[in-house]
């Protein structure tokens, strides 16, 4: 917000403040008071179940310190939902300014009452918990998001002192906090007109030179990755810049600038700052308590972490789910429950027709490593089956890989029981972790490091957890071992987020749900800032 906008809004709200105490004194304890508090809520149920809960005590218009705290609060805080990358026009403060100075009665103020506070639970709302719906952006936002009532939100505000409530709802994660520092700057570097010049070429490497090589240098000087100088040398020093540059936006730091990370390096601010924007609504989207220990996969970053107490105490590559509709990976919380140590594979129905029935048509010897099964759980002989009478629909057969190293989920799974049938596990594709982009499963979670892992989880309930896991391994056995204590999984999609250092990161939009969440944001009402001026 601009100085001038600050400075009206202040003398706007003293004038009300003053204007606001001559009409409470009027008293807002008779009928009239009621009736058009209770006429203007009749359309929201928990909002006049709190009303009648408090005897229609006004929140909002009453003559005390405490009332005038939060008629403040409330204006300055839809003063400034820039701050926080909100829809400002949905609260439409200067209508509400308007109102708030034409009440000149007791029903006038009742109606302003009921006004304020519904404008106050939609902006609580969207700043506690997200300004839009993930289900109903993209099928892969299954998440829940844990929304406060507007009966919660109200009694917490007429609870706490002054306006502290106004900064007690926002999240308070240090991702959030963090975020909210680079929107911050990248607003800032909008308003000097960005990195400067792109870099017009493919292609550049150590020991180039040229025009090219300075427009890299000085993007890379403007992001901050190298320090200023003149020099049109593709040195050494640019190359490390460069390995800076990709290892923060998750690309292989070779010190090359091929195209990929050209492409990256040419990216406008305006696009790191959606992408900022959008991960302040996700970072609303999640559970404020994430648990002192739990298990953070961000499918963006293609990263496995366990997260003690706020600090990543281990980290793994991870393969997240292919990139077709009904393969990637769905975003959602849950809790880890067990660990199976030489798991079998039941093959998803969606797989077995799909993928499984169409060979065993064709050869009733395909797959010939997975047994086929009936209802009963007995392996059916295969030449005693005339698999060509069978579709999708009426197969009734199910699929079972037996414990090995060979097997679809390696040697050990993760498990959270939830109804997507999502999980983490090992897998013998090791060779798809080098890969920069890393989305090829069916929608689970594949881990680089799962012995590493499961050693890091089971050091809480075994003395010696390695030991431990290699001698329920070596019986070959399937085996299920319990958790002494749950531990909460958060699935996650970041293309920006604030490494542990300070330092941000940013990804590509593997799944393109970042473009459709910004879209809906912008539909929402809310818009970059405008640097005209």
């Amino acid at each position: 917000m601009s100085f001038v906008t600050r400075a009206r809004s202040s003398v706007f709200i003293a004038a009300f403040l003053v204007a606001s105490a001559s009409v409470a004194q009027a008293g807002t304890d008779g009928t009239a008071f009621q009736m058009a508090v209770a006429e203007s809520v009749s359309n929201s149920p928990a909002i006049a179940e709190f009303y009648r809960t408090n005897g229609f005590d006004p929140v909002w218009v009453g003559d005390t310190p405490e009332h005038a705290a939060r008629r403040k609060a409330l204006i300055e805080a839809l003063s400034t939902t820039d701050l926080h990358g909100l829809p400002g026009a949905r609260y439409d403060v200067q209508t509400l300014k308007t109102k708030m100075q034409d009440a000149r009665n007791t029903r006038d103020l009742g109606m302003l009452e009921a006004e304020l506070t519904r404008v106050f639970v939609k902006y609580a709302r969207d700043l506690h918990s997200g300004s839009v719906t993930p289900s109903q952006i993209d099928p892969g936002l299954v998440r829940a998001v844990e929304r406060r009532s507007a009966a919660e939100h109200l009694e917490l505000l007429v609870s706490s002192q002054g306006d502290t409530y106004f900064r007690d709802m926002m999240p308070q994660s240090r991702q959030y906090l963090a975020l909210l520092k680079q929107k911050k700057a990248l607003e800032a570097l909008m308003t000097q007109g960005g990195w400067g010049e792109t870099v017009p070429v493919s292609k550049l490497e150590l020991g180039d030179t040229g025009n090219s090589v300075i427009r890299l240098r000085n993007r890379l000087v403007a992001m901050g990755y190298l320090k200023p100088t003149a020099s049109p040398n593709y040195d050494d020093a640019l190359f490390a810049a460069v390995q800076s540059f990709q290892a923060a936006h998750g690309l292989e730091a070779d010190g090359v600038a091929g195209k990929g990370t050209i492409s990256e390096i040419n990216r406008p601010v305006s696009d790191r700052l959606k992408a900022v924007y959008v991960a302040l609504e996700r970072e609303r989207w999640l559970p404020k308590d994430r648990g002192e220990r739990h298990i953070l996969v961000n499918l963006a970053d293609f990263s496995a972490k366990i997260v003690d107490d706020g600090q990543v105490t281990f980290e793994t590559r991870a393969v997240i789910g292919k990139n077709t509709h009904d393969r990637r990976s769905p975003e959602f919380s849950d809790e880890m429950e067990h660990m199976v140590i030489n798991p079998s594979w039941y093959v998803p129905r969606s797989i077995i027709t799909k993928e499984y029935l169409p060979q065993l048509r064709a050869n009733p010897n395909a797959v010939g490593h997975i047994q086929i099964t009936d209802r009963r759980g007995r392996q059916v002989n295969r030449g005693a089956v005339d698999f060509t009478q069978f579709t999708a629909r009426n197969f009734p057969f199910s699929m079972r890989q037996p414990p090995s190293k060979s097997n679809a989920l390696g040697l050990v799974k993760f498990m959270f029981p939830n109804k997507y049938n999502i999980y983490l596990h090992d897998t013998p594709q090791k060779s798809l972790f080098a890969r920069e982009v890393r989305a090829f499963s069916h929608g689970c979670i594949r881990l680089a490091q799962p012995f590493e892992f499961a050693y890091k989880l089971l050091a809480k309930q075994e003395e010696d957890p390695k030991a431990f896991f290699h001698r329920v391994l070596n019986t070959g056995k399937e085996t299920k071992v319990e958790l002494d204590k749950k531990i909460p999984v958060h699935l996650i999609y970041r293309t920006a987020y604030i490494g542990p250092k300070g330092e941000v990161q940013y990804r590509r939009d593997v799944y393109d749900r970042d473009r459709k969440i910004w879209e809906a944001l912008q539909k929402a009402g809310v818009v970059l800032p405008d640097v005209q001026g």
